[in-house]
């Protein structure tokens, strides 16, 4: 007669590779966890630093644009208006005046040594997206810019495309931008500038200062999730094993 415990052999070697796999999985959204909590502090640090000269052409190469991202930068040009990018919005908690359905105004900035860096000025209104609605902003003076670098954001799987015909973009990537109607791609930096709230602008538009400094945190809800599992796991083999072993008495 087979020994109780070798019909538990199979389903318990079975059950034990399970239990393995998940609680991995639930170590690993553990650490996942502490690294994204590090993360937050460390760009709402950032965020508050004083600003540097944004990175120029001798500096794109080895840029870290992730690791960099958030990084208050300067930069001192001239806008060019003719290439301005409307970059499709909803401002649920706006820190101006402005909210709602709109757009971001994305201005390519030729800097004082010849470059190109496109410049998120800020939000406007859906109703003031053309530029005949707001001609007070569009100065052509040099301007010093104060901001935070953003890489560039592609579009997912499940947003709308960009509308080139309409200038209505999705997508946040300079050389996009450029190759659309713009500066020499190969003279544009590789990331954009988020430009702080400027209060000498006329009505306040476009309205900078609306970068969102945050990052989705579920970490803790997959490793509950997980480590649920491997419990409830657990406690099915053992009914299961109890069930198996008063069979054979």
């Amino acid at each position: 007669m087979t020994a109780p415990w070798r019909r538990l052999l199979l389903p318990g070697l079975a059950t034990a590779l399970a239990l393995a796999v998940l609680v991995s999985l639930g170590i690993w959204q553990v650490k996942r966890l502490h690294w994204k909590e590090a993360l937050i502090a460390r760009v709402a640090e950032r965020a508050d630093a004083v600003a540097i000269p944004a990175p120029g052409p001798e500096k794109w190469s080895a840029l870290d644009l992730t690791g960099f991202e958030y990084q208050p930068v300067s930069v001192t040009g001239r806008f060019l208006h003719q290439y301005e990018a409307h970059l499709f919005t909803v401002l649920a908690a706006p820190r101006g005046h402005y909210g709602g359905l709109g757009y971001f105004i994305v201005t390519p900035l030729e800097t004082a040594d010849g470059w190109f860096v496109y410049v998120n000025r800020g939000f406007v209104p859906e109703d003031r997206k053309a530029q005949a609605s707001r001609p007070p902003a569009q100065t052509d003076d040099s301007i010093t810019i104060t901001g935070l670098l953003r890489a560039p954001r592609p579009v997912s799987w499940f947003s709308a495309q960009d509308d080139l015909s309409n200038n209505v973009w999705f997508s946040r990537d300079p050389r996009g931008f450029a190759e659309w109607n713009g500066p020499p791609v190969a003279e544009v930096a590789p990331y954009t500038i988020d430009a702080r709230f400027d209060a000498e602008l006329p009505d306040g538009l476009p309205q900078g200062g609306e970068t969102l400094v945050e990052f989705p945190n579920s970490h803790l809800g997959y490793a509950v999730t997980w480590f649920g599992l491997a419990a409830g796991l657990l406690g099915v083999f053992l009914v299961f094993a109890r069930s198996r072993l008063r069979d054979n008495q």
